[in-house]
């Protein structure tokens, strides 16, 4: 199983772990994946990281589709690609939430999949420059013609020849979204995927490659855990509880939180309403409290490193083509262990 290693996105100062990024490379990591919220851009650090390696993937983990036009999506991705030396660029792409896309970008939260139909329709014929693009979508059309055109816009093709197999990968985690990712999409970046049910994606990614007539091999599943190598199992969960408080409980309106429904679709409905509800009315203490062991052990990668070992096993079985991790040094060494790679010891 190919490995990658998550950056995420800052907190108040940006800083790239370069020396870990190149460590990870040298010892046969695949990818490596930045993210952005409402600081940091995901798709400058990876120029930045581009420039200090060789053959590493360079992901985005993902894009907030409401941050750019599909256009300037593409624009930046060739370009990425080319600065890269070519073949190496990921464009991940998320919707993100309601709040953030009309709190922060300005931008109507319309219909998400039809959203994300024409975006990713509009990027595939600006790679291809087959033609000037233009495009009559449910939701994003080109040239615009809505309120306040002028309507002289003119279906343009890209300057620079762009590399047309930019993979473009999506972060979803419902059942329309999903099977809609295994249909127009190189990739998918699960949110919350564990073993324990994985099998519940079987059926939707298989009729969404069924109708674009694509094979399972030609479809890359890329999940992510967090890896901590400890003795104390039960104080590495409650290191990652108050995260998960955060997004279950914060991160999204209280009727629109996709990582609240994440975690009732994988049978803990129960704290998930508790979670919120503690989070929101600020008990956040007790919001963190709330997260049960087990979900949080479930999704991470915790304790002696026998005990990591074999639950990565499962993690291999469990359907995905790649696992981003996130660690300390000493973690992104011992996985490559794990995933027998052919790496160059320290």
């Amino acid at each position: 199983m190919k490995l990658g290693l998550s950056l995420g996105y800052s907190g108040p100062q940006l800083k790239i772990p370069l020396e870990k990024v190149q460590l990870a490379e040298r010892l046969g990591y695949d990818s490596v994946w930045t993210a952005e919220a409402y600081g940091s851009d995901a798709i400058t650090p990876l120029a930045y990281i581009a420039g200090h390696t060789e053959r590493i993937r360079l992901g985005t983990g993902i894009i907030q589709l409401a941050a750019r036009s599909p256009a300037n999506a593409a624009m930046a991705f060739a370009t990425l690609d080319q600065l890269a030396g070519g073949n190496r660029a990921i464009c991940g792409i998320g919707v993100s939430g309601p709040q953030i896309v009309e709190g922060w970008y300005g931008e109507p939260w319309g219909r998400p999949y039809y959203r994300i139909k024409d975006y990713v329709a509009i990027m595939r014929k600006i790679f291809a420059r087959e033609e000037p693009v233009t495009h009559e979508g449910t939701e994003i059309s080109l040239p615009y013609t809505g309120e306040g055109a002028l309507g002289i816009g003119k279906p343009l093709k890209s300057i620079m020849h762009m590399n047309p197999d930019i993979p473009i990968f999506l972060g979803t985690g419902m059942e329309s979204t999903v099977r809609l990712t295994a249909e127009i999409a190189d990739g998918w970046l699960p949110l919350g995927f564990v073993p324990e049910t994985a099998s519940m994606y079987d059926d939707w990614i298989d009729e969404g490659l069924a109708k674009a007539g694509k094979r399972p091999a030609d479809f890359e599943r890329q999940a992510g855990t967090q890896v901590q190598i400890t003795d104390d199992v039960q104080g590495a969960l409650d290191r990652l509880k108050p995260g998960i408080a955060l997004y279950v409980g914060g991160m999204g309106h209280k009727t629109k939180n996709f990582h609240k429904e994440m975690m009732v679709r994988r049978g803990f409905g129960d704290a998930a309403e508790r979670i919120q509800e503690l989070f929101l009315a600020k008990r956040k203490d007790e919001a963190t409290a709330a997260v049960p062991d087990e979900f949080v052990d479930q999704g991470a990668l915790v304790g002696p490193k026998d005990r990591i070992r074999k639950r990565f096993r499962d993690w291999e079985d469990s359907g995905v083509t790649g696992l981003t991790i996130s660690g300390d040094e000493q973690a992104v060494q011992f996985m490559a262990e794990c995933a027998r790679l052919n790496f160059a010891a320290e």
